[in-house]
């Protein structure tokens, strides 16, 4: 058994970039999302490959089919419900996995390919999970892909071929649903193996950590120390994951989709998954369809790039940089915002609101190489000091000086929020 473990590749490489891979010592709870993303991608794999063994992609009686398989399959609605709330905590996991990657600088060379393959990651994600959520054929699903889809055709010159490719006819009809099933079932299947080469990067110049150190002194292996603390994460995250499987299986959906597609019917208001709300948010933020693809186009493009603007940095952690961190969560409270703003009905207020946050949305990013810079001169400036007491002193008045910046900006944002509640 000891040999053959020993020959076997697959046990080989197993071994090396699994069991005895080099882990910092000082690895927080916030990395244990990396590892719960990987395991809701290959959830949402073995239960998709089961639910396309009872799913028919025929839209004269796919809406009973999904019926059917609540009712009638056994335990088929504990399998659709595992998968259909699993994008969500999927989604939820790789959100969080990517902030904590710019909380902590863990995008910065020499780990930009990791971002980068990471963010493309991403992408695949929302496509697969746009395409499988006109799969119920509900009322919500067939209007939501019905926007979404029809702002390809503002594209000029090539929209309205494109739109007849993806349609595959004038309208969604049969022949789209089919293309849709098929393009859901693959792309997961390229999201694994984008997922290894992630993992192949980062293993290239090892993890990031909480203090922005250099790992190569003080390491420890992976198992048992974080296989242990990523085994009590995915308990922790397994139990509110069935609370809402089983006790709320359709809180994080919309009540339209139990209604059948009806395309003489258009719902009162049209609204994505939560985990679209910030794009979408983005997209409600201007009248002009070419220009909310444009802008939607730009947003994402931006994430992929976040690490050519930010190219080096002496200290990775916001914990030691007050006015990264006060960026930083400027970053997250502006998301969050397009979030809910993207979650409520068309109204001249919240158009304001979202269209400010578009703004900061982009200005963020012109600004962070200035930052950077900005950040560059003060060490330059604090490094030549010689008297602990002043140095000692400078960093508190930064630290604080950042704190109240985030203070400030918080303020704002619980007035703006509150006030339009």
């Amino acid at each position: 058994m000891l040999r053959w473990w020993k020959r076997s590749l697959l046990l080989v490489f197993f071994k090396n970039t699994g069991v005895f891979y080099k882990s910092p010592a000082n690895f927080s709870y916030w990395w244990n999302f990396g590892f719960i993303a990987l395991y809701f991608l290959l959830s949402q794999i073995v239960t998709g490959i089961v639910l396309a063994m009872f799913y028919n992609a025929n839209a004269d009686i796919v809406f009973n089919v999904v019926f059917n398989l609540s009712t009638e399959v056994y335990y088929g609605w504990w399998l659709r419900n595992i998968h259909a709330n699993g994008a969500s905590f999927f989604f939820l996991a790789v959100y969080l996995h990517m902030a904590r990657g710019v909380y902590y600088g863990s995008f910065i060379y020499p780990r930009h390919m990791v971002w980068v393959s990471g963010s493309f990651i991403w992408v695949l994600m929302i496509a697969t999970a746009f395409l499988g959520y006109i799969l119920p054929w509900g009322q919500m699903s067939f209007w939501g892909a019905m926007v979404i889809t029809s702002l390809l055709g503002a594209l000029p010159g090539v929209g309205a071929d494109i739109l007849f490719l993806l349609w595959g006819s004038y309208s969604i009809d049969n022949t789209t649903l089919h293309r849709f099933y098929s393009l859901h079932y693959t792309l997961p299947f390229i999201i694994f193996i984008l997922t290894m080469v992630h993992f192949g990067l980062l293993h290239e110049f090892g993890s990031n950590n909480a203090l922005g150190l250099n790992n190569s002194v003080d390491y420890i292996p992976f198992v048992p120390y974080y296989g242990l603390k990523d085994g009590l994460s995915i308990i922790f995250i397994l139990f509110i994951f069935f609370c809402f499987v089983i006790i709320a299986p359709d809180k994080l959906g919309h009540s339209d989709n139990f209604i059948l597609a009806n395309p003489l019917v258009t719902p009162v208001h049209i609204v994505p998954e939560w985990y679209f709300l910030p794009l979408y948010g983005i997209l409600r933020s201007v009248t002009n369809k070419l220009l909310g693809i444009f802008l939607i186009a730009c947003a994402i493009v931006f994430i992929i790039i976040l690490p050519f603007f930010y190219k080096t940095a002496l200290i990775r952690s916001a914990m030691f940089k007050p006015f990264y961190n006060f960026f930083v969560w400027l970053f997250f409270v502006i998301c969050l915002l397009l979030g809910w703003v993207g979650s409520l009905p068309v109204l001249r207020e919240y158009f304001l609101v979202g269209l400010m946050c578009t703004i900061v949305y982009f200005i963020w990013f012109v600004l962070l190489p200035l930052l950077n810079s900005f950040e560059f001169g003060i060490y330059l400036v604090y490094k030549p000091l010689t008297n602990d007491i002043f140095r000692f002193g400078l960093l508190n008045v930064l630290i604080e000086l950042g704190s109240i910046f985030k203070l400030f900006w918080l303020y704002n944002v619980y007035y703006v929020f509150f006030s339009f509640s």
